[in-house]
């Protein structure tokens, strides 16, 4: 199918143009953003000649088209209007309306403070087992200096919200610092602790308790980055730089103090006692529901607005009864995953579903999901049964969480409180739920991939061992950690359906040519590039996940297609740092796009790996029926 053809076949089942609010694309996919997701005809799309998949992900329906993306994205600026309409790369929130622009909100200003959240929440449920079983006391100077690296995250929370909110809003990061600062100003603390009778001009104000609080600076940094867009568009650039700060500086304080920290504050409050009430309705009930649904949450994004009702719980309360059913879910598809990997006889599948289950394991399931049971149907009914079976026993248990963290088995520590109550119903709950999914994945079974083989008798066999089989070895284009494919938060990677090949966490922003060769693609945004050896082996090496979207930043690029490099000449430099503050991941893929043109791809390297230091050993065995002929 030609690249125009194809552009008129996906804007077509997008729903039109007048459907499409924005279109940008990374290295593999085009990223729309649609008026009415409905109206794409995703089933057709996923069987379109040219298509790998279709994913439905943060607002965006993405089509993944591969390499030719560059080739796509401009035939479909030729047979339409919609790049001339929306050709920059759109605000996120935008073409999103009611409870998906909330979700989308919620998510991008939580998903960079994860990672720390895990491990702050790591050491704080550690503190709690070695305080509960007498190896350490709270007095002790140990303890508090401990204590006081796994709280301030929380504590300080509101700061942390101000910069993500910030970057999500287009607003002055240090601005919404400084709002935040003021809300937990020492002064104000003691107006709330002493409660002193505050007034600003005369107006009463109620004031709270902002340490730990979600919702009030997310509201507040919203309007702020509203009103500073306002307020430089009348002010003149020569005196902007200091007159807007000062303005939103004495407007946003006050006004965050009478109006969004009490109705913060209260929201907040009203939403966790509604789902505290549900569960002491009906602990088992409710356990059983978010223990099942928890995952299909996940899928579809919405399990983000759950998130500041867990951390809201934990910093009024000191504990949150309902995220513990939301384990049942983790490692029940991780028993489903586990379930297939015994179940298959197909070795690539055997191989992804291991590795899935051991990342799963740890909390990161999209790999089991996306890679694994989802596709397959019938493993992820069953790790939704596993997850309710989990789910009902964790709530009667009373399970309850101290401190925040993604569930798997390094953050176990965190559901152990006072004497343990309610941990060993966790640990019941997880297993039962594991072994659930594992043993009902294996006797429904699922439609086992064939095995691909390369031969069809013994003839043929005898015949083909006598070929010549040509192998290509790739060289490692980054130094780091190799790692698995399936470690790639990214379906699209993690699944193999861009390629087979390999993933490096880098610990150096240097990209190098990984064989002598031709640049076949330069993306303009400089996060990947594609380049093919003088043998025919493509390979796209992608910088992170989602960093088309910071847009060319932290990165500088060497290259233009059509450039002749040889092994080891610098393509590409990136600051891992810089992109990791930015909140994404920066585990590069290394993947052989025309996969199906070898019979073995092949890692060599494990551990760390350096620039230039052999990386995938490719093999082929060429026009094997015309040399058996």
């Amino acid at each position: 199918m030609s690249y125009e053809k194809l552009a008129k076949e996906i804007v077509h089942l997008v729903g039109g143009e007048k459907n499409v609010v924005s279109l940008v694309h990374c290295a593999t996919r085009l990223r729309f953003v649609l008026k009415d997701e409905a109206k794409a005809d995703k089933a057709k799309l996923e069987k379109t000649d040219g298509i790998i998949t279709v994913k439905q992900n943060g607002g965006q329906f993405q089509v993944v088209v591969g390499n030719k993306v560059p080739e796509v994205y401009n035939a479909i600026g030729q047979v339409s209007n919609i790049l001339n309409e929306t050709g920059k790369e759109e605000n996120s929130a935008k073409g999103k309306r009611g409870f998906g622009a909330v979700i989308d909100v919620i998510s991008s200003i939580f998903a960079p403070l994860l990672g720390v959240m895990a491990g702050s929440g790591i050491l704080k449920g550690l503190l709690l087992i070695a305080s509960n079983l007498g190896w350490l006391v709270p007095k002790d100077t140990t303890y508090m200096i401990l204590y006081a690296a796994a709280d301030s995250l929380f504590y300080f929370l509101p700061l942390l919200l101000a910069v993500t909110t910030a970057r999500k809003f287009g607003g002055n990061i240090f601005v919404a610092l400084t709002i935040a600062g003021g809300l937990l100003y020492p002064t104000i603390v003691t107006l709330k602790t002493e409660g002193t009778a505050t007034d600003f001009f005369g107006i009463p104000i109620v004031m709270m308790s902002y340490s730990s609080t979600v919702i009030p600076i997310i509201l507040a940094v919203i309007v702020m980055s509203k009103l500073e867009k306002w307020c430089n568009r009348l002010i003149h650039e020569s005196v902007k730089n200091f007159i807007t700060p000062l303005i939103l500086l004495v407007i946003m304080l006050p006004l965050t103090l009478m109006v969004f920290g009490p109705v913060g504050v209260y929201v907040g409050n009203a939403i966790a006692t509604a789902l505290v009430a549900a569960f002491s309705f009906s602990p088992l009930l409710a356990g059983a529901i978010l223990g099942a649904c928890w995952q299909l949450l996940v899928i579809f994004g919405v399990h983000w607005g759950l998130v500041p009702v867990f951390i809201n719980n934990i910093a009024v309360n000191g504990r949150d009864g309902i995220k513990p059913s939301a384990a049942a879910s983790i490692f029940a598809q991780t028993g489903a995953a586990f379930g297939v990997m015994l179940k298959t006889k197909n070795k690539k599948l055997k191989t992804l579903a291991g590795s899935a289950t051991l990342t799963a394991l740890f909390g990161i399931t999209e790999p089991a999901v996306y890679g694994v049971t989802l596709p397959l149907k019938r493993p992820f009914i069953a790790g939704v049964i596993g997850g309710a079976v989990g789910g009902a026993i964790i709530g009667q248990a009373g399970t309850q969480a101290f401190a925040s963290g993604a569930p798997g088995l390094l953050t176990l520590p965190i559901f152990y409180g006072p004497g343990g109550q309610g941990f060993p119903g966790l640990i019941l709950g997880i297993t039962v739920s594991f072994l659930v999914s594992a043993i009902l994945t294996y006797i429904l079974g699922f439609e086992d991939p064939v095995e691909e083989e390369e031969t069809t008798n013994n003839s043929t066999k005898e015949s083909t061992s006598t070929v010549a089989v040509s192998n290509e070895e790739v060289l490692s284009p980054i130094e780091g950690t190799v790692v698995a494919l399936s470690e790639v938060p990214d379906p699209a990677f993690a699944s193999e359906a861009m390629g087979k090949g390999i993933a490096i966490q880098p610990t150096t922003g240097r990209v190098v040519a990984p064989f002598d060769g031709t640049i076949t693609v330069a993306f303009k945004k400089k996060h990947a590039l594609a380049v093919v050896s003088h043998q025919g082996a493509e390979v796209l090496i992608h910088v992170g996940v989602d960093t088309v979207k910071l847009d060319g930043k932290h990165f500088t690029s060497y290259i233009k297609e059509g450039d002749q490099v040889k092994a080891g000449d610098l393509l590409l430099e990136f600051d891992v740092e810089q992109i990791k503050a930015e909140g994404y991941p920066t585990i590069t893929p290394v993947i052989i796009t025309n996969s199906s043109e070898y019979t073995e791809i092949l890692p060599i390297s494990q551990g760390q790996v350096a620039e230039q230091a052999p990386l995938l050993k490719l093999s082929s065995a060429p026009n094997v029926q015309e040399d058996i002929a």
